[in-house]
């Protein structure tokens, strides 16, 4: 899962990412309602925690927006304001959900499971594609009685690969998912993880192997 964090407690931003990445989510951290906005309108997101009360602009103004330009990512408001009519102004401004600080990561992490759920993304175990397994608890990638555990960026790459079998997967966008749009990586970054997946797709002796498009991306096909 991708996240967006807009929050302006740099502190407790940290520890909403400390939180997420530790549960194999992919975060980016941004500190007032303006750049919200702006990573927002990127599309690439699963998930949005969105504080109310920030600087540039307010996170309601943030929802409204994203929602007046069809937008809608899953947003959940995680705040300080308990009143009613917080709760009714955000809910109606567009957000999915709404917490309150002080929050129970555990039910943090729920809530946005069940937001990613409602936005029609299945949450399986397992992933299958010809002859291999991708575990997604343990990141063990299974074909016949071998298995191997993957590194959290080789998982993540082959799991949006196993997502869409078939289909061309622009280098652009395994960047943006795997690495965050803050960072520096650059695409011989994603080769690079593209080439240790080959080698272990080719120690399972899988019949499962990535193509390369040319100047497009990664497909995933079996023999």
């Amino acid at each position: 899962m991708q996240v967006l964090i807009v929050e302006d407690d740099i502190r407790l931003a940290e520890a909403l990412a400390h939180i997420l990445k530790d549960n194999q989510c992919i975060v980016d951290t941004v500190y007032d309602g303006q750049t919200g906005l702006e990573y927002a309108q990127s599309g690439i997101y699963d998930a949005i925690v969105l504080d109310i009360m920030l600087p540039k602009m307010s996170g309601i103004d943030v929802v409204t927006e994203l929602r007046r330009n069809k937008q809608y990512t899953p947003v959940l408001l995680l705040t300080a304001r308990d009143a009613i009519t917080d709760k009714v102004n955000g809910l109606d401004s567009g957000a999915d959900d709404y917490m309150t600080k002080p929050f129970s990561p555990a039910e943090l992490l729920a809530r946005l499971r069940a937001l990613t759920r409602r936005q029609g993304e299945v949450i399986f175990e397992k992933l299958e594609f010809g002859d291999i397994r991708l575990d997604l608890d343990s990141c063990e990638l299974t074909c016949g009685t071998k298995s191997i555990h993957l590194g959290f960026k080789e998982f993540s790459i082959l799991k949006i690969l196993m997502a869409n079998p078939g289909q061309a997967i622009p280098k652009g966008t395994l960047l943006a998912k795997v690495w965050g749009i803050d960072s520096d990586a650059e695409e011989n970054n994603v080769e690079a993880y593209i080439s240790f997946l080959r080698k272990k797709l080719a120690f399972l002796k899988s019949n499962v192997h990535i193509d390369t498009l040319r100047k497009v991306g990664y497909r995933l096909e079996k023999d």
